[in-house]
């Protein structure tokens, strides 16, 4: 009589993200790592577009300019800032939890909370000083 080949158990799974609860500190650390990817692309391109725009002449430079002071650029300039803001607090907050603080749930919480407090005050201050003072 032949035998049947015995199937090994069944692997363990992770867990899926779906059966997480999500809570703010996992938030802060996903938007970290996006807005660095944001960060990156984002000051390449201007900062290449600025670059050849410059080297082009006035005429090329003054439509680099009313693109980026247009109310679209304004819009990108806005979540750019934000983002810098953003990745700045998560990086301080990634620094402190380095340091083997802030790991309690109540802390973490505050500090999380603490990066989306700072980066929206943060870039809406940035981008006051920068419309009121040029009188947009």
């Amino acid at each position: 009589m032949a035998s049947r080949p015995i199937a090994p158990p069944p692997r363990p799974l992770s867990p899926h993200l779906t059966i997480w609860k999500w809570r703010v500190h996992m938030a802060v650390s996903i938007v970290h790592r996006v807005t660095g990817h944001a960060l990156a692309f984002g000051a390449v391109v201007i900062f290449a577009w600025w670059l050849a725009a410059l080297a082009s002449g006035p005429t090329y430079y003054r439509l680099f300019q009313d693109i980026v002071f247009s109310p679209l650029g304004v819009v990108v300039g806005f979540g750019l800032t934000w983002s810098m803001f953003q990745h700045m607090g998560g990086g301080i907050r990634h620094f402190i939890m380095d340091s083997g603080e802030g790991f309690d749930l109540l802390t973490s919480r505050r500090m999380a909370l603490a990066t989306f407090a700072f980066s929206a005050i943060a870039t809406l201050a940035f981008w006051a000083f920068i419309l009121l003072g040029r009188g947009y």
